[in-house]
């Protein structure tokens, strides 16, 4: 195996997705940044949430929003859900994994909140569990995924916004979901301080 050809591959392969992306998610990334910077304008919060990969990129947009991203500004009402290993344990240990986030979302979500999740694949049952408890206090879910939507697909609702990356690869829709990630933070700046 040549190595520099597959490093060269593993490159090439993530900007053809991200080209094939850009064409099917740029609309629903507008949108998500502007419904997230009207929640936060209302005095609203965004809560975060992912397995793996994805939960670190939910840490990472919740660390933007609460810092800053590339310009200064206030701080911005946002936590990542997979952050405290007390609650994240003794959730998984007396309960189920399943309800890691759910039981979160219940202490601390309010109505008109917006929920972030990311997956990759849209089946995990935690995910799920997020998705209906944020539903039943009335938060608004935005959903980053892949392939075709999995189940979290099945279970938005009318004004939730789907980021759906176009490839069957997890790495290539992490590699877009941080992309993404980046452009919601760009844009919610932009929104909120205009150009520096």
């Amino acid at each position: 195996m040549d190595l520099m050809l597959r490093v060269q591959k593993n490159f090439e392969d993530s900007i053809l997705t991200k080209q094939a992306a850009l064409e099917v998610i740029a609309t629903p990334i507008v949108k998500a940044a502007e419904l997230m910077t009207q929640r936060i304008l209302q005095e609203q919060k965004i809560l975060s949430c992912g397995n793996g990969g994805s939960a670190a990129d939910a840490q990472h947009f919740s660390s933007e929003m609460v810092n800053r991203f590339e310009m200064n500004r206030p701080a911005l009402p946002a936590i990542a859900l997979t952050t405290d290993t007390s609650i994240l344990t003794s959730i998984a240990n007396d309960s189920h994994y399943d309800e890691i986030f759910s039981r979160q979302i219940q202490a601390i979500g309010k109505h008109a909140d917006v929920l972030l999740v990311i997956t990759t694949s849209g089946s995990s049952p935690s995910i799920l569990n997020a998705i209906r408890t944020a539903h039943q206090i009335g938060l608004t879910v935005i959903a980053l995924t892949g392939r075709d939507g999995g189940a979290a697909s099945d279970l938005l609702e009318q004004d939730d916004i789907e980021i759906r990356v176009p490839s069957t690869s997890t790495a290539r829709i992490q590699e877009v979901h941080l992309l993404t990630i980046h452009c919601l933070c760009d844009l919610i700046d932009r929104q909120l301080v205009g150009d520096e």
